[in-house]
């Protein structure tokens, strides 16, 4: 069953391959902060669609919430940004191995204290090995 979701995470690289690929382009004909706002906007509305028909949640909640938990939207509009403003100088291979650096060297952050309600995992020989690759694999790209 564990296999799915490494399947899914993959899939979801994939996508954001493609993605940051597209509106790159996208950027060239209409701007990258507008290309930015296309994407949340579409998204809203497609997002808009599945609630109303698959609903399960109380979205009404979200001003319960603590207020730090709400920043995800945040960071997906500085990421989403982020990666369409840099694919069109540096290339989508290196993009996307910047990305995934930091997100490997953040997620490591996180968990070793524990941060955002985390399993606490210690950071290891493996762990920082594995970004050393990340890091050396974006050279050889580069």
């Amino acid at each position: 069953m564990r296999f799915i979701f490494y399947v899914l995470a993959l899939l979801a690289g994939a996508a954001l391959s493609f993605e940051g690929a597209i509106y790159a382009e996208l950027g060239k004909s209409i701007g990258q902060i507008e290309t930015s706002f296309y994407n949340f906007f579409m998204g809203a509305i497609i997002m808009g669609l599945l609630l109303i028909f698959f609903r399960k949640g109380k979205i009404s909640y979200a001003f319960e919430a603590p207020r730090w938990t709400l920043l995800g939207g945040v960071l997906g509009v500085v990421y989403l940004t982020s990666i369409v403003v840099s694919v069109p100088f540096v290339g989508v291979g290196i993009t996307m191995v910047a990305v995934i650096i930091g997100q490997l060297v953040m997620s490591m952050v996180i968990e070793h204290f524990g941060w955002l309600g985390s399993k606490r995992t210690g950071i290891n020989k493996e762990k920082v090995f594995a970004v050393v690759s990340m890091v050396i694999a974006l050279i050889l790209i580069n």
